[in-house]
């Protein structure tokens, strides 16, 4: 059984940036193996591994995962990022799924010849939907529920980045999520993680759709 989780998937954010986040900031350290052929990607298939033929695969405690949010969702209950009862876990999810509902947008971009109008959409429901229920959250709260560090709060810290990169300025509205981000920033684990150098992914480029779409054997 290896000590480190190890992480296969693409050299990319993709579907397996949160479960990078959500490993950094329960301070474990992790491996990749980065895909970056076809054969690579044939012989996980003939391995049988990939349950639905699919990555992210993460290999953790003697199992092999698949499907992001159970991934997620072990990784969080492991290490005690879900919510301490019941009710707390409920808004856990509820946070959770309505940041990855973002995310899911922000994550198709790289997919579509021209972005301008998906942009334009991400950011009017990023203002009018999303980031209102996030503000109203944080007002006194230092995390989402419990007072306590969840994998909602990463989640979150890791969808306000990337809307950042998109759209600069965009919390200027929201002050309690812009303070919650610059608290979350001071983990110790995390400010590492987003410095340069480290595991977390840049946006991703022409170079990257590139890949996935090879070792797919998919044309643009």
């Amino acid at each position: 059984m290896c000590d480190k989780p190890v992480l296969y998937y693409f050299n990319g954010r993709g579907r397996m940036e949160s479960v990078r986040w959500l490993l950094t900031a329960a301070k474990v350290q992790f491996d990749e193996v980065l895909l970056t052929t076809r054969d690579q990607y044939l012989k996980l298939l003939d391995s049988g591994d990939l349950m639905f033929q699919q990555v992210p695969m993460v290999e953790i405690d003697g199992m092999k995962l698949v499907q992001t949010r159970a991934i997620l969702n072990y990784i969080a209950e492991k290490y005690s990022l879900q919510g301490k009862d019941l009710k707390d876990r409920a808004m856990v999810k509820m946070y959770s799924e309505g940041v990855m509902d973002l995310n899911e947008m922000i994550m198709m971009l790289p997919w579509i010849p021209d972005p301008k109008a998906k942009l334009e959409e991400i950011e009017k429901k990023a203002n009018e939907r999303y980031l209102p229920v996030f503000e109203k959250a944080l007002t006194g709260p230092v995390f989402l529920v419990g007072g306590k560090l969840s994998c909602a709060d990463v989640y979150l810290l890791e969808c306000t980045l990337m809307l950042e990169e998109k759209f600069a300025g965009i919390l200027a509205d929201f002050p309690n999520l812009k303070s919650f981000q610059g608290r979350m920033l001071q983990n110790d684990a995390i400010k590492e993680f987003v410095k340069p150098g480290s595991q977390r992914k840049p946006q991703p480029d022409d170079v990257y759709v590139k890949t996935v779409l090879e070792i797919f054997n998919m044309k643009t």
